[in-house]
């Protein structure tokens, strides 16, 4: 057993008495520090995490295992959940009848991700409106074009992802507001939450969800991999590395659920 994990269980097996969850994160203040990388503070980190229970109070109830493992998961991937950047987020999610935190990966992590990853020189994502000009195609000689439209750009219609790396090669993929939708509600375990970013920051999450599959086709190293495969996961153990942690997601009503990655499958 290693020394986070130590940690973390003499932090939630704590008999002496009935501990909080902002006792459990203090308890796991020097662990927080060893995981976070150098851009990141303990303190910062710790105030976002605190400001993520007192602004969602729903997070108190979830089970400490969950809560822990979700907030060590953002703590090794240097991102900030729960704020305005998007990072990332900690969300309550009923999995197994047990209220757990879940982590998810937001639309500028998965961008942070990509871009340290060294390979990308540009990653975007951009919503198209009703009344903008838009074309694409695929094929041997992709293309695609976009121009915003001057004044009122009406409702969105499409969003698309695209990529560029510092070899020179590229890529794009492009969802329409439908297509979106259907994904998420088929793909997403948490979609359907009062307290998932879909009902909060739908376009943020679109985004994401078409630079992810974009990214597909980008030569990516292992450790990019390994950060989007934390996406959407309940993780109840603590590990120096938490990528190795597997999900504990297994069961979504009305839905199978691949346990080696989380995805749901029909």
């Amino acid at each position: 057993m290693t020394s986070i994990q130590k940690a973390a269980e003499n932090t939630v097996t704590a008999k002496a008495e009935k501990r909080t969850m902002q006792d459990y994160i203090k308890k796991m203040q020097g662990e927080i520090k060893k995981a976070l990388p150098s851009v990141l503070t303990p303190e910062r980190f710790t105030r976002i995490v605190l400001s993520a229970l007192s602004t969602n109070p729903k997070l108190q109830q979830t089970t400490p295992q969950s809560f822990l493992g979700a907030m060590m998961t953002a703590a090794q991937l240097g991102l900030e959940p729960n704020t305005p950047l998007g990072q990332a987020y900690l969300i309550p999610f009923k999995n197994k009848g047990v209220l757990e935190c879940q982590f998810q990966l937001g639309y500028k992590g998965l961008i942070d991700l990509a871009y340290r990853s060294g390979q990308i020189t540009v990653i975007q994502a951009h919503t198209v409106y009703a009344n903008d000009e838009f074309h694409y195609e695929f094929g041997l000689d992709p293309q695609l074009k976009h121009v915003p439209a001057k004044g009122d750009r009406g409702d969105p219609v499409y969003f698309y992802g695209i990529f560029k790396t510092k070899d020179g090669g590229f890529g794009f993929e492009v969802m329409s507001v439908d297509d979106v939708r259907r994904h998420a509600e088929r793909f997403s375990q948490a979609y359907k939450s009062e307290y998932s970013p879909w009902k909060t920051n739908f376009e943020e999450m679109a985004k994401k969800t078409v630079l992810k599959k974009a990214l597909k086709y980008a030569p990516l190293k292992t450790e990019f991999v390994r950060g989007v495969s934390t996406d959407e996961t309940v993780k109840t153990e603590i590990s120096d590395d938490m990528f190795s942690v597997p999900n504990e997601t297994i069961e979504v009503e009305g839905h199978d659920v691949d346990a080696s990655t989380g995805e749901v499958q029909k």
